[in-house]
């Protein structure tokens, strides 16, 4: 049975869309996770992770993001797909625009990236987990679909750079992250993609496009005030798009 595990979860915590709702709180070994309501939209049994609280309190190289995973994980998750805000290094990738993306690079610093530590002996035991294709396709594939039904202007494709944070870029950083051939760049993805494919859970992502970082000479610098209020002109292309792709994941990859 599909389980859909939604990291970001705004909007998704009203009764009139969580149906059956109800806080919970998973030991995991590695700490405590970000807040997780579990319920049911359309039908299909999902669980809501707030990664960076619900009251966005949590800055993102806080987030305990081995914990969230491994919180998944434990409660039955089949499937993850995330949502973050990101800023476009492309000229073609707009305010409030979706990009289904399908690379990363990582560019963290002081992040937990893996849940192997240490190897058993023996080289049956070594863990190297293959990451060249880190999204799941399947879900990409569906959301792609449901985002074309919908008529959103979406991006099928586009690679995310992850910054430590929680500060914006320099402008020498911009245009260097632009030449490394990164598409958008936000401050969470990274180790959550990582994490999930260590953990076996097929993993995608939706990033809206907020501002245009600080690359562009004709656009004032990001800041947080721009960033949440793009956000919250947008946000319901990116819940309708939930909620239209989630049944059509139940039914197609369970």
């Amino acid at each position: 049975m599909v389980k859909i595990g939604l990291i970001g979860g705004s909007g998704f915590e009203k009764p009139e869309i969580l149906k059956k709702s109800k806080e919970i709180f998973p030991k995991t070994p590695y700490g405590k996770p970000s807040p997780i309501t579990c319920g049911e939209i359309e039908g299909v049994k999902v669980v809501v992770l707030f990664r960076h609280g619900k009251e966005h309190t949590i800055p993102p190289s806080q987030v305990n993001y081995r914990a969230n995973i491994f919180a998944l994980k434990k409660l039955g998750c089949t499937h993850i797909i995330a949502t973050t805000a990101c800023g476009s290094l492309r000229e073609e990738i707009r305010r409030g625009d979706l990009v289904i993306l399908d690379q990363f690079i990582d560019f963290t610093k002081q992040r937990r990236t893996t849940f192997f530590e240490k190897f058993k002996p023996g080289v049956e035991n070594v863990k190297h987990t293959p990451m060249a294709d880190p999204f799941s396709e399947k879900l990409r594939s569906i959301l792609i679909e449901a985002g074309k039904e919908l008529g959103l202007r979406i991006h099928e494709k586009g690679t995310v750079i992850t910054i430590e944070g929680p500060r914006f870029s320099t402008r020498a950083e911009s245009k260097m992250f632009r030449l490394w051939g990164a598409d958008v760049i936000n401050m969470s993805i990274a180790p959550e993609a990582i994490l999930a494919n260590e953990a076996g859970i097929p993993y995608a992502a939706v990033a809206m496009s907020t501002d245009y970082d600080c690359w562009k000479s004709d656009e004032a610098p990001v800041d947080t005030a721009e960033v949440f209020r793009v956000f919250g002109q947008n946000v319901e292309k990116v819940k309708n798009l939930l909620l239209k792709a989630i049944p059509m994941v139940a039914k197609r990859l369970s």
